[in-house]
């Protein structure tokens, strides 16, 4: 840890210097300076109601900027608009001038209900931070929140008089929907529904979510509302045509930021290799963990008010615990000040923990991308990401959270030990000066598709024209639901004549099933809860589990109750589960040929299990034991790339057949490592199997997938751009410094087969082979 200054260093280059240590100095890779921007005012429009500008006024808004005003003035008129605009911009400015002139100047003469806004937030909290914001201005205009945290009484208040209701994708799918004649006089008074942060709506999430505006379009036309719908992002491509695919309306795009931003210095960083040696004795790099909590004590210590944005829920909780530790020996006052933020905490802990980040109380903070888009904190000077965050857009939103003020700003990205990190430090043309990634989404997937169709056809029967709301595979659908006895035809309706609940058919979250309650065994307390879907690999029974900076070990998993039992506990080591995998071929839609190679993209049917979980020594990561586990095998239906060789053209490029195993693992491990570059997905997101000889084609064969049902988009961005994609992939491993394959190159942490066999060398070679037939060659 490096010693205090005198004074607290500002933000940019000077502190970047002050960090970089005689120890540090060769772990920087570049560093950049984003120049400020000077701010473009406009006047308030005509129809801004003049108490909403006296209430701007007390704020400290004596005139909107430029962008801000564009926004309002198209949204105010009635036309769709998209406010594409950098963090910290002041985009909800846009859709409140609006929301708050029009709810006051319809209001009747009794005070009955004015014009209606309906705010969605893919999390609670910046639903709650909107709301709080929203009654700071005093206006009187009626808000509420609508989530699962707000009681039965709050929600009839908010049925009855609510002009301003801020809700998520979750409730809006499972309560406002299907409950919608409890909720008619909202709806027919509804006049915006404004979108924040749209861009976290892709994958099979934005399908979900896509499927549910068009329900809500169509609950709002039964009672003859036509919303006007606002959609904002700091980073989105294609704004306008990712809000026609949302929601199947035409947009005007709002991008040109008029705001003032100060100067942002951003460091690429790479932590040094380790004493130790990993899995096949393959050099390890210190983990981007550690190397955080080290910058973000430094920064603590200097009064750097810094959040560092961590990817998993574990990571979070180690960080900040890490960080309290070190701090511990400096100032006994400090660790208090440092705090872990994520998902799980039950309501009343993220609520202490919001309003400690608000006051100031909190000088450093490791959160999951919750707080990326979560609530408002100005006054933030350093941002640290432990690796990259999976796209172009999340880190710049990421990185958005510091210098919110206008103030001179600090990033630093530090790479984990895998193949995108390690090439993006070092090809930071493919990072910086790009624009950031289209969202990827497939509305027309059936799995998607059928639950919605039936979910509307309970709110209200179908018709010819409501499929078309739903795209042209809407009516193949219905037939298919039809035939399965989910849906009834009578003429030209279909009814929705189950007993259950239609919306239940529909995991938008895509969480796999009901979330695993995690129990304190000895006192029955619920500790917090994970997704069903990572139930299998976090909270096995002998998982290390850690909430709240406690650790903890589960002793039982309970899959048929949806219960983990765990107790607290010492422990000197963590865990990670390993998973074997199997897929199968179930139908091609598109090839193209590379020369006597092929490139295919179509439908698998992928059956995966939690088979074992290694026990990794903390901090080294060194593996200490493994035990195995019987868990039941899961089968998923979805969407691959794959790319096949024939044995003559691998004799003839002098590959050995005992070679082609480790060959094309390797190749598979690298280029699920470098997919996100190109499709907005993490590795998390996808998943691969390869094979020397696979049944289904009879030759060498790679396959990567998407880890959804029905697939998420990602795999077929791949087959589009596959020659880009597979040519960065040869070059991560080529330039990669170990000789014999590492975690930066061709190493994966989710390998189900213990990273063997892997050959680094013979997997370019086989890359090479496949590529020099490719159209760009």
């Amino acid at each position: 840890m490096t010693p205090p200054l005198a004074s607290p260093a500002r933000p940019g280059r000077d502190l970047v210097d002050h960090l970089l240590t005689p120890e540090r100095a060769d772990r920087l890779t570049h560093l950049d300076v984003l120049p400020p921007r000077r701010a473009e005012h406009a006047d308030w429009p005509s129809w801004v109601r003049p108490e909403v500008i006296a209430a701007q006024a007390a704020r400290g808004v004596d005139r909107p900027w430029a962008h801000q005003v564009q926004a309002a003035e198209a949204a105010h008129a009635g036309r769709h608009v998209v406010i594409a605009t950098g963090t910290g911009s002041g985009k909800s400015q846009a859709y409140q001038l609006p929301a708050l002139s029009d709810a006051l100047d319809q209001r009747g003469p009794r005070g009955e209900r004015g014009a209606g806004t309906l705010y969605i937030a893919p999390t609670k909290a910046l639903a709650h931070d909107q709301l709080a914001a929203l009654q700071a201005l005093g206006l009187g205009v009626r808000a509420s929140t609508h989530d699962g945290d707000s009681s039965r009484e709050q929600r009839d208040w908010s049925r009855d008089y609510a002009e301003y209701l801020l809700t998520n994708p979750d409730m809006l799918h499972r309560s406002l929907l299907p409950g919608h004649a409890r909720w008619s006089k909202f709806f027919g008074t509804l006049r915006y529904v404004v979108i924040d942060e749209c861009h976290h709506y892709r994958g099979v999430f934005g399908a979900h979510v896509s499927h549910v505006l068009r329900r809500l379009r169509r609950v709002c036309a039964m009672y003859g509302a036509h919303p006007t719908f606002v959609l904002a992002s700091a980073t989105v491509a294609d704004p306008d045509a990712l809000g026609h695919r949302l929601t199947g309306l035409d947009f005007d795009a709002v991008t040109e930021d008029h705001s003032p931003r100060g100067r942002l210095t951003l460091a690429l960083w790479e932590p040094p290799f380790t004493s130790h040696l990993g899995e096949n004795g393959a050099p390890v790099r210190r983990s981007a963990g550690a190397e955080v909590s080290d910058l973000l004590t430094d920064l603590v210590v200097e009064g750097v008010r810094s959040l560092a944005f961590v990817r998993s829920r574990r990571g979070v909780e180690t960080v900040a615990a890490t960080v309290a530790g070190h701090l511990a020996e400096v100032d006994a006052s400090l660790p208090g000040r440092v705090a872990p933020y994520r998902g799980g905490y039950l309501p009343e802990e993220r609520r202490a923990l919001e309003q400690r980040l608000r006051s100031g109380d909190l000088l450093g903070i490791a959160a999951t991308n919750a707080l990326e888009l979560g609530i408002d904190i100005s006054g933030l000077d350093a941002v640290l990401l432990a690796g990259f965050p999976g796209t172009r857009a999340a880190m710049w939103q990421q990185l958005g959270r510091a210098g919110r003020d206008g103030q001179d700003a600090l990033g630093i990205m530090v790479a984990r030990d895998d193949p995108l990190d390690t090439y993006l430090v070092s090809h930071p043309e493919a990072l910086l000066g790009k624009p950031v990634e289209a969202s990827v989404f497939d509305p027309a997937n059936p799995y998607v598709l059928g639950p919605h169709l039936c979910a509307a056809a309970e709110e209200a029967p179908l018709t010819p024209d409501a499929l078309e709301l739903f795209g042209p595979g809407a009516r193949e659908a219905v037939d298919a639901l039809t035939d399965a006895g989910l849906l009834r035809r009578r003429g030209q309706r279909w009814f929705w004549t189950d007993r259950r609940r239609a919306s239940d058919l529909a995991d938008i979250r895509s969480t796999g099933g009901n979330p695993v309650q995690l129990i304190e065994g000895s006192s029955g307390r619920v500790v917090g809860t994970v997704d069903a879907g990572a139930a299998h690999g976090t909270a096995h029974a002998g998982a290390v589990y850690l909430h709240l900076g406690e650790t903890w070990l589960v002793h039982e998993l309970d899959l048929e109750h949806d219960v983990a039992v765990m107790e607290r506990a010492e422990v000197s080591y963590s865990t990670s589960a390993r998973e074997i995998v199997d897929i199968t071929i179930r139908a091609e839609r598109e090839h193209t040929t590379w020369g006597d190679c092929r490139l295919s993209f179509g439908e698998v049917e992928v059956s995966h299990q939690v088979v074992a979980f290694l026990k990794r020594r903390v901090p080294s990561g060194e593996v200490i034991g493994e035990e195995p586990l019987d868990l039941p095998a899961r089968t998923l239906h979805t969407a691959s790339v794959w790319w096949t060789v024939p044995a003559d053209l691998l004799a003839d490029a002098g590959l050995a057949e005992a070679d082609l195993p480790g060959a094309a693992h390797a190749a598979e491990h690298a280029s699920i490592g470098l997919l996100p570059l190109f499709a907005t997905c993490d590795r998390w997101d996808i998943g691969g199997v390869s094979t020397a000889l696979h049944p289904d084609t009879g030759q060498l064969t790679v396959f990567v997938y998407d880890g959804h049902p029905g697939g998420a988009g990602f795999s077929e961005r791949g087959f589009r751009v596959a020659e880009q994609w597979l040519r960065a992939t040869r070059e991560a491993i080529s330039s990669c410094r170990c000789s014999e394959g590492c975690p930066s190159c061709v190493q994966s942490p989710k390998c189900g087969n213990g990273n063997n066999p892997l050959d680094k060398a013979e997997a370019v070679k086989l890359l090479d082979l496949l590529l020099r037939s490719a159209p760009g060659a």
